[in-house]
């Protein structure tokens, strides 16, 4: 594929260093750096309860930002936001505050959608992620791409694989001392690639099958540090600073449309997709050889493509069976603990935060509520677009950003 950079565009006169000095190296509490937020599952590091919760919430401001599902990051008082506008996957830099453009950067990308996804348009799916200064993006046709957060400047490219993903790629960056990991290729055929994120240099990689939909977590399980992911037919760990198969267990569903990211639940993982229920198990090295043995399964219900978050030792999800049923397991022993009303939602995005949860249906919903004894407890439901909602709220303080099917808008509570 060939594809053209265009430079990227600052918006007004402002001094270089006064720029960069607002573009932390790292990430702070409040930001919601990559895909699931700081610790990748789901949760916000901290949260204070209004006293009395509004009827409806105050638009602060609404922007035009082009197609996607791709959920934005906040990092300080940045909005990054990676879409498609025409031809083009566009990174937008966005003040917070106003919802003004600050920088924006864009390449040539022209996509084809398969006829059986092209309701959902062209993407991009894929969140960007911040780390150190760079947000690393991966397009919808697999274009991996590091810009300098401060400034929007190209820092380098790696171009799509000849064949990608059946429905585009799905999965978002995930960074790791220093390395930008993810799987990259097509059906059948792909790598679980570690990119140096200083030069794009490719430090190891893992060929042993085509990529998910799924984003992969890192965690240290029975003393390693190891990058575990749901492939195209397979859920794997490996080594996080070499790429070596520690582990492999089957985990094909049907239509191979692995889109559910690893759940991390003290030592044990959790992880579920189209039509094969939820399984917890554990990953341990035994004589020098790593094993992986079922901690419990419910065939009840089933993740597709909404994530779940842990809430205490409980579980909370939308299971795709009944056209959209929430439900709750107990994470220690899989345990159905309640299950909804049917025909809640073709999709959710719900974010953690304490015992509180923000479920954002894909009609545009929002629920504060908390997962009671038998059911949910909402506390208000306000409408916070005009068009669908697939990405996830980005909640900060006072202040939720919420990307519809073109816009990005922010709420706020007072």
């Amino acid at each position: 594929m060939m594809f053209k950079r265009t430079a990227s565009i600052p918006i007004g006169v402002v001094l270089f260093g006064a720029v960069t000095a607002t573009i932390a190296a790292q990430s702070r509490p409040a930001d919601w750096p990559n895909w699931r937020g700081p610790t990748h599952d789901g949760a916000i590091a901290s949260f204070t309860e209004p006293a009395a919760w509004p009827e409806r919430l105050t638009r602060k401001w609404k922007v035009d930002v082009g197609l996607g599902y791709a959920t934005p990051i906040l990092v300080g008082n940045r909005i990054y936001m990676f879409a498609r506008q025409g031809d083009n996957e566009v990174l937008d830099a966005i003040d917070a505050d106003t919802g003004k453009t600050i920088w924006q950067s864009s390449y040539a990308a022209p996509f084809t959608m398969n006829p059986a996804a092209a309701r959902h348009e062209k993407g991009p799916k894929s969140t960007p992620a911040f780390a150190g200064g760079k947000l690393f993006t991966l397009g919808m046709s697999g274009i991996v791409t590091a810009f300098d957060a401060a400034t929007g400047k190209q820092l380098w490219q790696k171009p799509a694989s000849p064949v990608g993903p059946l429905y585009g790629t799905g999965m978002s960056p995930l960074v790791d001392r220093g390395l930008v990991i993810l799987h990259v290729g097509g059906h059948n055929k792909g790598a679980l690639t570690a990119f140096d994120a200083n030069t794009g240099a490719v430090k190891w990689h893992w060929d042993g099958d085509g990529p998910g939909y799924s984003s992969p977590i890192v965690a240290e399980l029975d003393g390693t540090r190891q990058v575990i992911t749901i492939t195209q037919d397979n859920l794997v760990g490996v080594a996080a600073a070499t790429g070596e198969l520690l582990w492999k267990r089957p985990f094909a569903t049907s239509f191979t449309q692995n889109c559910i990211t690893p759940i991390l639940y003290g030592q044990t993982i959790i992880v579920s997709g189209l039509d094969k229920g939820v399984t917890a198990f554990k990953a341990l090295k035994q004589n020098g050889r790593w094993e992986t043995e079922n901690v419990w399964e419910n065939a009840q219900v089933s993740m597709y493509m909404t994530n779940g978050v842990v809430v205490h030792d409980t579980l909370v999800a939308l299971s795709h069976r009944n056209s959209g049923q929430f439900f709750a397991l107990d994470a220690k022993t899989g345990k159905t603990l309640w299950t909804s009303a049917p025909r809640q939602a073709t999709n959710a995005a719900i974010v953690r935060a304490g015992d509180l949860l923000f479920v954002l249906k894909d009609d545009a919903d929002l629920m504060v509520t908390r997962s009671g004894p038998k059911g949910f407890e909402t506390i208000r439901t306000y409408t916070v677009a005009d068009s669908a909602t697939w990405a996830q709220p980005v909640v900060s303080g006072d202040r939720l950003f919420v990307k519809d099917v073109a816009s990005l808008a922010l709420w706020t509570l007072n």
